[in-house]
């Protein structure tokens, strides 16, 4: 019963999080909805998802999306502010957190539905030196996000390096996936170490992960903006759900 409930979702989920991000939101929960306790349903979809997150991160540099400097930039700010995140975690108030984000997704969720091309950014290009501090920035912030709460981190990222570092969509796309692929990496070798992964479960939805991340992948690079402002809405519908949900626990 875990793997029918776990795999398709994971699937659907791999989908999701190749185009717009926050793939999480829809594979976490099915862990949950499977009966796993917390601890190793966020283990074990780490593993699943960390699979088919590699494939995506493969493909989008093989069609060309990672700005090598951009990448690196992005990677090693990433990993430094999810392990600040991480420490964060263990003396923060997740419940303050949790309320400012929830406040302040009906503004994202209007600033995406407003902006009708995310690549009229990239026609205003900054300096360079600028655009990759911007890009290092955003990535340190977003990865505290991450190391301390989580959801949505994929989504957060395309949006603020296409409007704020002025990266196209392609190379916004290939940064996201490379500094999503580096904390998550980080977070599962943690995980594995201290014996938290159903292994069997994770590689099995791990492998539906990868069919799902390969379908959006490829629909990114033949679609793009006509599939990602649709999915980016329904994702940040979600995770307003998941706060609410996770607010009223």
């Amino acid at each position: 019963m875990e793997y029918l409930i776990v795999c398709p979702l994971a699937l659907l989920a791999g989908l999701v999080d190749a185009v717009a991000g926050g793939g999480g939101l829809i594979s976490l929960p099915a862990y949950f909805f499977a009966g796993l306790p917390p601890h190793a349903a966020i283990a074990t979809n780490k593993l699943s998802s960390t699979m088919g997150t590699t494939i995506a991160t493969v493909r989008y540099a093989l069609f060309g999306y990672m700005a090598p400097m951009f990448v690196a930039a992005g990677v090693a700010c990433g990993l430094a502010g999810s392990a600040l995140g991480a420490n964060l975690a263990l003396v923060a108030d997740s419940f303050a957190l949790m309320v400012f984000m929830l406040v302040s997704l009906p503004f994202v969720a209007v600033l995406v539905f407003r902006v009708r091309d995310l690549n009229k950014f990239a026609e205003r290009p900054l300096p360079r030196h600028r655009a990759l501090a911007l890009t290092g920035l955003i990535a340190l912030a977003v990865g505290v996000y991450d190391g301390f709460y989580g959801p949505g981190t994929g989504t957060i990222l395309m949006l603020l390096l296409t409007m704020v570092a002025h990266q196209s969509m392609r190379e916004a796309a290939g940064t996201t996936k490379a500094v999503n692929l580096a904390t998550n990496v980080a977070a599962l070798a943690v995980f594995l170490v201290n014996g938290a992964v159903l292994i069997p479960l994770g590689l099995a939805a791990g492998a539906f992960n990868i069919v799902g991340n390969w379908i959006g992948s490829s629909l990114f690079d033949k679609k793009g903006a006509a599939v990602l402002r649709p999915l980016m809405l329904v994702v940040i519908a979600l995770f307003a759900v998941r706060l609410i949900a996770d607010l009223l626990a």
